[in-house]
């Protein structure tokens, strides 16, 4: 066997662990939780932040490992081996999405308040940007957080967020000035045992279903003012940055899942007999097959290549806009032909591959749309 050139040992250590939460923790469970639209996300989360999973990359101060992106970027690997999509993002939500914007410019009380127990699991953390009008247009908000005193009141609603029916606090963006431009938004931590706070709906999807995903409405919610996120006004700038740490959690997510999907579909295809033989001796199966595992490693190796960025401090957004455009096509590419290969069976939802087809869609729409990425690319090119 050759040697790992990327991953060391210690890196290793941390796979195996991961993996065999994985496997003894999660999977065996999926099943219950895509029937019922949820995951227990508190009891999850407490295990696997005594197992220090959900703080790999923070400092110890609060909670986290201290560790460096490549053994961020194991984590992720990992739990895209998980056999359901929607408890991979919960995850996702909770390590890379929630959080970062807290640890990069949050006040050392939000980070003692919120961020240390997300990272140990004893919070629920969710990111509260989306709303009905303002999805990939962010600017678009309507949402108002309005000094009065030592608070602010909260005013309006968000959609479409995960984690949203159990979250103890939110990572959530609002307009604080009615002035035209990007410094009329701001970054707040909400938590969700204030009055006038309200999970208004429970949303039905078409995948991810084992991820809670829900509307929430905020009625003249007095927030705390010391529960502003760094400086008034600058929270677009804080969420544009806080997106290539989600949008880079979604590459390993992709290529991980179609490698998943991959192996188990070459599995069934062995077994399958067809016209005397089985199914994997189709040529243009095998063809398939071997595009669609080069092009997974061709998103593996820029997905490495944006970490020795990142290790190196580089700025990386036109690197992850590719890398999420190219991996979410890919992956949902890899789902649909290997579903084909399913036949009947494959359009059963107790079959994994019609759950993997499902799942597969979001990572072209959460985070940024594939329109949204080829604009980004298209401007840092100078297009």
């Amino acid at each position: 066997m050759a040697k790992d050139v990327y991953f060391t040992k210690d890196h290793q250590l941390v796979r195996t662990a991961v993996a065999d939460f994985i496997k003894k923790e999660i999977n065996p469970h999926v099943d219950q939780w895509e029937e019922a639209g949820v995951t227990p996300l508190h009891d999850i989360f407490k295990k696997m932040g005594e197992l220090g999973f959900l703080g790999i990359r923070y400092d110890s101060k609060y909670g986290g490992e201290g560790l460096d992106y490549w053994y961020e970027l194991v984590f992720l690997e990992e739990i895209a081996k998980i056999q359901s999509g929607g408890v991979a993002l919960a995850m996702m939500v909770q390590t890379n999405m929630a959080t970062p914007a807290i640890y990069d410019f949050g006040s050392e009380y939000l980070k003692e308040t919120y961020l240390a127990p997300a990272l140990t699991g004893r919070m629920v953390a969710a990111i509260a940007v989306t709303e009905s009008d303002a999805g990939s247009d962010v600017a678009n908000l309507k949402t108002t957080a309005t000094r009065s005193g030592d608070h602010y009141i909260l005013n309006g609603s968000k959609t479409y967020i995960t984690n949203g029916t159990q979250a103890d606090f939110l990572t959530l963006l609002a307009r604080t000035s009615d002035d035209p431009g990007y410094h009329s938004f701001s970054l707040f931590v909400v938590p969700t045992d204030l009055p006038g706070f309200q999970v208004s709906k429970k949303l039905d999807k078409l995948g991810m279903r084992s991820s809670d995903t829900a509307e929430l409405f905020f009625d003249n919610m007095k927030i705390p003012a010391e529960n502003l996120i760094g400086q008034k006004g600058e929270g677009f700038i804080q969420q544009m940055m806080q997106f290539q740490h989600e949008r880079f959690s979604a590459l390993p997510l992709a290529y991980g899942t179609a490698e998943m999907i991959i192996k188990e579909t070459v599995g069934y295809l062995k077994q399958r007999v067809v016209f005397g033989k089985p199914l994997i001796k189709q040529q243009v199966i095998r063809h398939n097959l071997a595009q669609w595992g080069a092009e997974i490693l061709a998103v593996k190796q820029l997905t490495y290549h944006i970490v020795r960025l990142k290790m190196a401090g580089q700025d990386v957004s036109k690197e992850v806009s590719m890398g999420k455009l190219l991996a979410a096509q890919l992956v949902q590419k890899v789902a649909d032909g290997c579903l084909q290969y399913y036949g009947g069976s494959g359009f059963i939802n107790e079959m994994r591959i019609s759950r993997y087809f499902r799942d597969s869609k979001l990572i072209s729409v959460g985070g940024g749309a594939d329109e949204v990425m080829k604009e980004i690319i298209a401007k840092l090119e100078g297009y």
